[in-house]
């Protein structure tokens, strides 16, 4: 009796193991947001490069790009969440747990990296996301303007890590 119950312990946990998500296990958080930081702020970013580079295990990745920097490239559509209003791009990766400090330096970092320095006014849609915990915005050229957001929110397996890049629709006066 006793080889039996050690027999269904086994079984059990073998169950146990087979069914739990293996992305949690294996999901990268650092990978996930040195890919944003060294591919979300690229002009020339396309979809098919978004889902080479931002496509890892365990991190869930958003791309559409309505206006390309590179008229040769097709514009994109939405993948997952609607077109916010008055963007044309978006780029974003999330990936399980609360990591906003390191993501918002890395945010940081991809700025820099892509000479993205000149601050601009955060536009009031931005001024209060629910979760954030750093929005910045960022004078791309004289009429184009970056918005970054890092926070956090309900994701699939809990609380999720974000970090989002939107470029706003040229203004019609400047």
């Amino acid at each position: 009796m006793r080889a039996g119950t050690l027999l269904f312990r086994r079984l059990g946990l073998a169950v146990c193991l087979l069914t739990t998500p293996i992305h949690a296990a294996t999901a990268n958080p650092t990978r996930a947001m040195q890919a944003f930081a060294d591919n979300c702020f690229r002009p020339t970013m396309t979809a098919e490069r978004a889902k080479t580079v931002l496509s890892h295990k365990g991190t869930r990745y958003d791309f559409y790009d309505l206006d390309p920097f590179v008229r040769s490239n097709a514009p994109s559509p939405a993948l997952k969440r609607a077109v916010t209003p008055n963007t044309d791009r978006r780029c974003e990766v999330s990936f399980d747990g609360t990591h906003t400090d390191a993501a918002a330096k890395a945010a940081a970092r991809g700025l820099r990296q892509e000479g993205i320095r000149k601050s601009a006014p955060i536009p009031p849609a931005y001024a209060n996301i629910n979760g954030a915990t750093f929005v910045g915005a960022r004078q791309l050229n004289p009429r184009r303007v970056a918005v970054v957001i890092v926070g956090t929110r309900a994701g699939p397996n809990g609380v999720e890590t974000y970090m989002t890049v939107e470029r706003l629709r040229p203004t019609g006066g400047n």
